[in-house]
C-alpha cells in the first residue's frame, strides 16, 4: 500500500511540475517586434526569448511569408526564427504560433507598408551643416520624465556626471532655433535605453536596442521629432553603437550563447592598439585585444563573429532607419568592431538604402588609418568596406593645432588637406570643430574670438561635411584638457529658471551675441552656395601666415583667405592669377563690401575673408 501511495505522489508531483513548466511558457522579448514588406533583403531573423521557449515548435501561415528554418542555441530560453518574405507579400498581420502538446502561445506579428520612396531616401551631404548635441544637456522639455521608476539612475542636475533631464521634447521645442541658426542635420548622442546605475546620460551603454530611453521620451516621440525636424529642413542622424552594450542590458541576465560577449562575458580591457588592425607586422594578440577588449567593466564587448548577433545588429540598424525615417547614421568606436562584420553591416545597410550616408568614428590623427575604412579604398590587405564616410579626425586636429598653438602654422592644415588622395571620397568625410568627447573650440583657441571665427570659416568652406557642437555659437568653454563633464554643460535656457537663455538671447554677453549672429549669417549664407556644396577645391601653400584657397565650379568662384598673423597684412594677388584671371573685384560674402583684386588685398589681423568673385 505504501509503495502505491509513493508512486501516486511521484506521478502527481511530475504532473504538477510539467504543468507548472508549461504554464510558465511566455514570450518576454521578440525582436524585431514588426517589419516591413518590400525590403531589398527578403530574409528576416526573429529573436524570441522566454522561459524554455526552445521546447516549443513555431509555425505561421500567411501568404508570401515562409518560416524557412528554426535555430536553437545552448540556452533553451531562446529561439531564432528565419523567415522569408516574398516580394509580393502584402502588409498585414499574422500569428506566430508556438506549440508544445496542448500548450499554445501566439504572437500577432505585423508587416507594415514602407513609406513611398523609403529605399531611395537621400542622406546628409556636404550641402548640410550637422549639429552634434547631448540630449540630456540641451533642453528639458518635459520635466515629468526626468526620473522614471523602472530605470535606475534618477535626475540630479547638481551632479556633473549625472542625468540632468534634457529630452526629446526639449529638442523638438527648439527646432526653430536650430533651423534659424542654419543647421540642416541633427546628430544627437544615443537615445536608446541606457539603464545603468551611473553615467547613463551619455547613452553609449545600451540596455535595450529597440527602446528609446524613457527619460528622453518614447519611440513615438522620437518618430515625431524626426518628422517635425524634416518639416523644418533638418535631417536626423542616429548615433549607433555596434561595439559594446551596457552591463544593464537584459541580455546580460540571460545570454543567448556563451560567446555572445567577448572573453566569456568577463571583463578584459582593450589597450587601444588601433594600428594593430592594419599593421602588417602586428601580433595576433594585439589585434585580438583591440577588437575584443572591453572599454570598461560596465561596457561588455559584443562578439560580432557570432552570426546570430551580427545579424541582430544589422537588422536593428535597418529597423531604426525605416521606423524613424532617418537620413544618416554615425557609428561610435567604428574600428573596434570585428572588421569582417563591419563589411557585412555596411554592405547590408547600403543595399537597403543606396543613397543614405553614414560616417564612422576612427579616432586617429593619421589619414592612412581613417581612409582604410572608407568605401572604395584599395587596401594593401584586401580589406573591402562599404562605409560611405568617416569622421575627419586628422584635419580636425590639424586645424586646432594650427590656430590654437602659439607655434602653430597654417602649413600643417594645408599639408593635411594635401593628403586627400588617400581617401576615395574626401567630401564624404565629416569635419568637426568640436564634439562631446573633446575640449571646446573656443577654449582650445585661448578664448580668442578672431581665431574662433577663422576656424568656423574654414570648417564651413572646406571640401567636407561640416559638423559643429552645441554651444559653439555662444562661445561655451571648458578646460583645454579633456574633461567630459565640463565640455558637456547644460545649454543655457534649456531649463526653467535659467538666468541665461541662449534661445532668446537673454543674459548673453555682447561677445556671445556677436558670435551667435556671426555664425547664423555664415551658415545661412552657406545654404545658398552650391559652389561649396559641390564645387572643386584648389589651394595655395601658406606664406607669411596667410592661407588662400578657392571653391569653384562653372558658374562661380569663391576666394577664402585666412590670415593667422597678429598684424594686418597686405596680400599681393599676382600669385593667384590662375584663379583670379578676369576677376577685378570680389564681394565680401559677410559684409557685402566690394574688394579690389587688382594688386593686393588688405587683411585685418587674425581674420578670415570670403570673397565672391565678380568679373
Amino acid at each position: 500500500m505504501m509503495k502505491k501511495f509513493l508512486r501516486l505522489c511521484l506521478i502527481l508531483i511530475a504532473s504538477y511540475t510539467a504543468s507548472a513548466q508549461a504554464d510558465a511558457y511566455k514570450i518576454e522579448h521578440l525582436e524585431p517586434s514588426f517589419w516591413w514588406t518590400g525590403m531589398q533583403n527578403q530574409s528576416l531573423q526573429l529573436l524570441v526569448h522566454g522561459p524554455h521557449i526552445a521546447e516549443l515548435e513555431p509555425a505561421l501561415s500567411y501568404p508570401g511569408v515562409r518560416l524557412a528554418s528554426v535555430q536553437r542555441v545552448a540556452n533553451s530560453n531562446y529561439l531564432f526564427l528565419n523567415l522569408v518574405i516574398a516580394d509580393d507579400a502584402l502588409p498585414g498581420k499574422f500569428d506566430l504560433v508556438f506549440r508544445r502538446g496542448e500548450q499554445v502561445l501566439t504572437y500577432s506579428y505585423a508587416l507594415l507598408a514602407r513609406e513611398k520612396g523609403s529605399a531611395q531616401r537621400k542622406g546628409f551631404s556636404s550641402a548640410d551643416v550637422v549639429l552634434n548635441l547631448m540630449p540630456d544637456r540641451f533642453a528639458n522639455g518635459d520635466p515629468a520624465n526626468d526620473s522614471v521608476p523602472q530605470l535606475r539612475e534618477k535626475a540630479d542636475r547638481r551632479n556633473p556626471g549625472g542625468r540632468h533631464g534634457g529630452d526629446i521634447e526639449g529638442m523638438r521645442q527648439h527646432l526653430d532655433y536650430l533651423a534659424a541658426l542654419g543647421y540642416t542635420a541633427l546628430w544627437p548622442t544615443p537615445l536608446l535605453e541606457s539603464d545603468q546605475a551611473e553615467y547613463s546620460y551619455h547613452g553609449y551603454a545600451t540596455t535595450n536596442h529597440y527602446r528609446i530611453d524613457a527619460r528622453y521620451g518614447s519611440n513615438a516621440d522620437y518618430q515625431r521629432l524626426v518628422a517635425q525636424a524634416k518639416a523644418q529642413g533638418i535631417l536626423m542622424i542616429q548615433d549607433v553603437v555596434l561595439n559594446h552594450i551596457g552591463s544593464g542590458h537584459w541580455w546580460m541576465r540571460d545570454l543567448p550563447t556563451p560567446d555572445w560577449i567577448t572573453h566569456g562575458g568577463k571583463f578584459s580591457g582593450t589597450q587601444h592598439h588601433r594600428l594593430a588592425v592594419q599593421d602588417p607586422y602586428a601580433a595576433k594578440a594585439d589585434r585580438e585585444n583591440f577588437v575584443t577588449g572591453w572599454f570598461e567593466p560596465n561596457m561588455p564587448d559584443l562578439n560580432q563573429r557570432n552570426p546570430l548577433l551580427a545579424n541582430y545588429l544589422i537588422q536593428n540598424t535597418i529597423w531604426w532607419i525605416e521606423y524613424a525615417g532617418l537620413n544618416g547614421i554615425r557609428v561610435d568606436t567604428y574600428g573596434y568592431s570585428d572588421a569582417a562584420f563591419l563589411t557585412d553591416w555596411s554592405r547590408a545597410v547600403m543595399a537597403e538604402y543606396p543613397r543614405l550616408n553614414m560616417v564612422g568614428e576612427e579616432w586617429s590623427s593619421n589619414p592612412n588609418v581613417v581612409s582604410h575604412w572608407q568605401r572604395g579604398k584599395v587596401n594593401f590587405d584586401g580589406y573591402v568596406s562599404h562605409m560611405p564616410g568617416m569622421i575627419d579626425f586628422p584635419v580636425h586636429e590639424a586645424l586646432r593645432r594650427a590656430l590654437g598653438d602659439e607655434r602653430g602654422s597654417l602649413t600643417s592644415l594645408y599639408e593635411m588637406l594635401a593628403l586627400d588622395y588617400l581617401y576615395p571620397e574626401p567630401r564624404k568625410l565629416m569635419l568637426f570643430e568640436g564634439n562631446h568627447d573633446v575640449p571646446r573650440l573656443y577654449s582650445v583657441l585661448n578664448e580668442d574670438e578672431s581665431l574662433t571665427r577663422m576656424a568656423l570659416v574654414f570648417l564651413l568652406t572646406a571640401p567636407r561635411i561640416p559638423q559643429l557642437y552645441y554651444g559653439t555659437e555662444i562661445l561655451m568653454t571648458s578646460p583645454k584638457e579633456r574633461d567630459d563633464a565640463a565640455a558637456r554643460l547644460d545649454f543655457p535656457g534649456g531649463w526653467a529658471g535659467d538666468k541665461v537663455n541662449a534661445f532668446t538671447g537673454a543674459g548673453l554677453s555682447s561677445a556671445q551675441k556677436s558670435a551667435q549672429a556671426f555664425l547664423t549669417k555664415l551658415m545661412n549664407w552657406r545654404k545658398t552656395q552650391s559652389v561649396i556644396h559641390e564645387g572643386k577645391f584648389l589651394h595655395f601653400a601658406p606664406e607669411d601666415g596667410t592661407y588662400v584657397y578657392f571653391r569653384y565650379n562653372d558658374q562661380k568662384k569663391l576666394m577664402v583667405v585666412l590670415n593667422h598673423s597678429k598684424k594686418a597684412t597686405r596680400l599681393a594677388t599676382a600669385r593667384f592669377a590662375e584663379m583670379l584671371a578676369g576677376a577685378n573685384t570680389g564681394i565680401d560674402a559677410l559684409s557685402g563690401a566690394t574688394v579690389s583684386l587688382k594688386e593686393a588685398i588688405q587683411l585685418p589681423a587674425r581674420s578670415a575673408t570670403i570673397l565672391e568673385l565678380a568679373p
